[in-house]
């Protein structure tokens, strides 16, 4: 009898980590590239910050319902078992006037890619060093800070100022 109980319950355990998977997660973010919005703590030499924040993986996976100003987390484009954390500036077709990867140059995103920027530059490597990357490489949408409760917090898709007044075309799609 208990037994029978127990294969009753087990179904739990492969859902929760399928939703865990596929939907939501948690996870924590380091360092100072996405300052003020995340670890707006963290300073240099100091003890590392670290934010937790909720990401919605369901609605980034195959690059769908991304747009410019999320926040998002993806694969590192040159280390494939690191994740980071970056805000889109913009998607494909787009042109951009680039500040550090071939300066003060203009870029025309390819199709199935996204530029990613952090929010303080000083502290980010970001597409400004490595260049547009795949959408396929993004694995969620930040949604909240979540830990420490003092810094909780709804994560906005906001374009920096910077970001909007370099974006020179926005390409639009047909609906």
């Amino acid at each position: 009898m208990a037994l029978r109980q127990l294969v009753k319950r087990v179904w739990v355990i492969p859902v929760g980590i399928t939703a865990w998977d596929l939907v939501l997660c948690v996870c924590p973010v380091e360092g100072r590239s996405m300052q003020p919005v995340l670890n707006p703590e963290a300073s240099a030499g100091a003890i590392p910050s670290r934010n937790w924040v909720l990401v919605d993986r369901w609605s980034a996976g195959g690059g769908r319902a991304l747009k410019r100003g999320d926040v998002v987390t993806l694969i590192h484009p040159e280390k494939p078992n690191a994740s980071i954390v970056k805000r889109i500036v913009a998607l494909e077709g787009d042109v951009i006037k680039t500040s550090g990867y071939k300066e003060n140059e203009y870029l025309k995103i390819p199709r199935g890619q996204c530029w990613i920027e952090g929010d303080h530059p000083q502290y980010s490597k970001d597409s400004n060093t490595y260049g547009s990357v795949p959408l396929g490489l993004v694995t969620g949408k930040v949604r909240a800070v979540v830990w420490p409760v003092t810094e909780a917090q709804r994560v906005e898709s906001v374009l920096p100022s910077d970001a909007v007044a370099r974006q020179i075309h926005v390409a639009h799609k047909e609906e």
